[in-house]
């Protein structure tokens, strides 16, 4: 018998074994985690669901998170503290960055103040309202750097929205697209999650990760349904994701 209502299923049940490659656990270096207590938090909340394996990516921004490598080592080492003293041996975590497409990206790239994620990727975004002015010149200049260029959460850039043809540009301009996955549940806003399953839709997504910043966002992805098509859709993705980041 046909039936009018769509089974739904909880994205977590799936995320089990998943390497997170974008989020803001780190403590005290950004608009994430503030403490080491806020970090295990985080990270306890994510065991619950099994993920234990992390790469941090506190911002790199001008005038609002100016961290540099040796910033973010110290912020990691503090956390990797933290998890020999409550014996958390079981999560692994090392430390990259979310870097802003700015006027003083072209510089950290030349004087090799990045962090790359696993050695060869590195995660890039640009404001929410308006493009990067120097965004292709950048991505050429990554390239020429034998690295490749991760766009965070292309979803949630407003001036994107309804253009999936500057997408397919993107991917043609050798850039890589990182899907956040709370943007599928309509957490940011109907436009961004109209814009995800856009994306899904027309099989341009590479990446997901959490993005997550704090235990109400945790929360919020404990609590996520989705329609199964949905997930048989994203599940291809979450592989890809730990095949190619996990240790």
């Amino acid at each position: 018998m046909f039936s009018f209502f769509t089974k739904k299923k909880f994205l977590i049940d799936y995320l089990e074994g998943f390497v997170d490659i974008h989020n803001h656990i780190l403590p005290g270096i950004d608009d994430g985690a503030k403490t080491v207590e806020d970090s295990l938090a985080l990270i306890k909340g994510f065991a619950e669901f099994g993920v234990t394996d992390f790469i941090c990516t506190p911002h790199i921004m001008e005038n609002y998170y100016p961290n540099t490598p040796k910033t973010i080592r110290n912020s990691l080492m503090l956390l990797q503290n933290a998890l020999k003293k409550y014996d958390l041996s079981k999560v692994y975590i090392e430390a990259a960055a979310e870097h802003m497409i700015d006027s003083g990206f072209e510089g950290r790239l030349e004087e090799h103040k990045i962090m790359p994620l696993a050695d060869n990727y590195i995660l890039i975004e640009m404001s929410y309202l308006q493009p990067s002015l120097n965004l292709y010149d950048m991505v050429e200049k990554i390239s020429e750097n034998k690295l490749y260029p991760i766009l965070a959460h292309p979803e949630r850039y407003n001036f994107l929205h309804g253009k999936i043809k500057s997408f397919e540009e993107f991917k043609k301009k050798g850039m890589l697209l990182q899907l956040n996955i709370l943007s599928v549940s309509g957490y940011y806003g109907k436009e961004v999650q109209k814009t995800a399953l856009s994306l899904l839709d027309n099989n341009l997504l590479d990446f997901v990760a959490t993005d997550i910043h704090n235990t109400r966002q945790l929360t919020a992805l404990k609590e996520m349904e989705l329609k199964e098509q949905t997930i048989d859709v994203l599940k291809p993705i979450i592989e890809r994701t730990t095949y190619n980041f996990r240790k």
